[in-house]
């Protein structure tokens, strides 16, 4: 017999299936946002600690003691920087997290992709506003074949169904049988793409507010291979990660994270119980959508590079952040072309956000490129749902955004938040209506 609860997994899932919301790469949708209040004043910071890495400190500690395994974060303004850890990588074992561990960063991944077909477009070898059927002849059949352009891919206009469901097909009956079942099979992108293009649409090629789904940069990863003539992996190892000076940065070659790093717990809203670990996973599955594995500084220098101009010039960057509205579950978020803009209380970051099975990330960089934070947690769906299907606010959400908002605006700026609505995770299903 299914139960009550079961029932309110299954309607939340499909509802994010229904809607393509799978940017933490389970699509299970999110909504506008989380409240919190920055509690730590001025008074608590240092005169020589100007980034206020005890208030940080302090603020990672709320959140493991809210009840999060571990979460590791790095914060940079200019030439100083802070890095800082708080909880446990394995629950049996208890050994702690630190902060250098190395992380499934989800769709982040998708800034990396359009740097690199940005890259292109700066060669002539690509033109945003293309058909994809000039790159990719009949991959997506019909007349949506000849109006999705390559813009629509990176900004989600394509409105072409997510993958999700065909790839994790026990997730729209509210069961994580696929992620067991998966754990170490090989899917290509190809099947990645008919599992797309199975879906039903979303809506008509360039309307907005757009359709956050995956298969987009499934798709742009093929684009990216056919232009260059090399595996989208090897020609962004080459020409985004090495060329950001990225060490502990890459595509992982087999379901095992390379170098130190935690455990990766998913709860899946408490359907799992306990939340059981995933972090020896093939990442196929993913692809060019969520695949990359970093560190929290690696992240930080990514966006850095990029946002002052070292990656790409300044009239790609533009074409970046130029956004649009797109449907992200029951949330409209402002897009660009992989990466999105967030207003906070001491100005406007740029940066993206991921999830994968049991692993959430958040990175911002300030427009200018000083200003950077970037933290990762080992558990992923930790929150409980109300009987409506709804995400039940978690002390979890409250103590990140504490965090997030520290991080970036600094404890000097900690009087101007209270009752500021930030959102978390707004790609990877995790915010929650207040």
């Amino acid at each position: 017999m299914t139960s009550r609860w079961d029932n309110r997994v299954t309607r939340r899932v499909r509802a994010a299936l229904a809607t393509a919301a799978a940017g933490a790469l389970l699509a299970t949708g999110a909504a506008p946002a989380a409240t919190a209040s920055a509690a730590v004043s001025p008074a608590q910071v240092s005169p020589g600690d100007k980034l206020g890495g005890r208030a940080l400190q302090q603020s990672l500690d709320a959140v493991h003691e809210a009840g999060l395994y571990g979460l590791y974060a790095a914060v940079r303004d200019g030439s100083q920087a802070w890095r800082g850890a708080a909880g446990v990588a394995d629950v049996v074992t208890r050994r702690p997290v630190r902060p250098d561990m190395t992380h499934r960063v989800g769709s982040i991944s998708k800034t990396f992709v359009s740097v690199a077909i940005l890259q292109q477009v700066a060669r002539g070898t690509i033109d945003l506003d293309a058909p994809v059927a000039r790159y990719l002849p009949g991959l997506i059949p019909g007349e949506r074949g000849r109006r999705i352009t390559v813009r629509m891919l990176l900004d989600h206009t394509s409105h072409i169904g997510d993958f999700v469901a065909g790839a994790f097909p026990s997730l729209v009956a509210g069961s994580g049988a696929s992620l067991d079942e998966h754990r170490f099979r090989r899917i290509t992108p190809m099947e990645l793409v008919r599992f797309g293009l199975d879906a039903a649409p979303t809506g008509e090629p360039g309307a907005t507010p757009g359709s956050y789904a995956n298969v987009n940069y499934v798709i742009a990863g093929l684009v990216l291979q056919k232009v260059t003539g090399v595996d989208a992996e090897q020609y962004i190892t080459r020409n985004v990660i090495r060329k950001a000076g990225l060490r502990h940065t890459s595509f992982p070659r087999t379901p095992f994270i390379p170098g130190p790093h935690s455990k990766a717990y998913e709860s899946l809203y408490g359907l799992i119980d306990p939340p059981r670990d995933y972090s020896v996973y093939d990442m196929s599955w993913a692809y060019m959508a969520g695949a990359i594995v970093s560190t929290m500084d690696d992240l930080n220098r990514f966006y850095r590079v990029l946002l002052r101009g070292k990656l790409i010039d300044g009239a790609r960057l533009a074409e970046m952040q130029k956004t649009v509205p797109v449907s992200v579950g029951g949330f409209t978020l402002d897009y660009g072309l992989g990466i999105y803009p967030l207003d906070l209380p001491c100005g406007r970051f740029w940066g993206h956000d991921g999830g994968v099975f049991g692993m959430l990330t958040q990175s911002l960089t300030s427009q200018d490129g000083r200003r950077q934070a970037s933290f990762g947690l080992n558990l992923s769906k930790y929150q409980h749902l109300n009987d409506d299907g709804t995400l039940e606010p978690s002390p979890i959400d409250d103590a990140l955004v504490n965090h997030l908002l520290l991080a970036t605006c600094g404890p000097g700026e900690a009087r101007t938040l209270d009752a500021r609505r930030v959102p978390l995770f707004p790609t990877a299903g995790l915010a929650v209506k207040r």
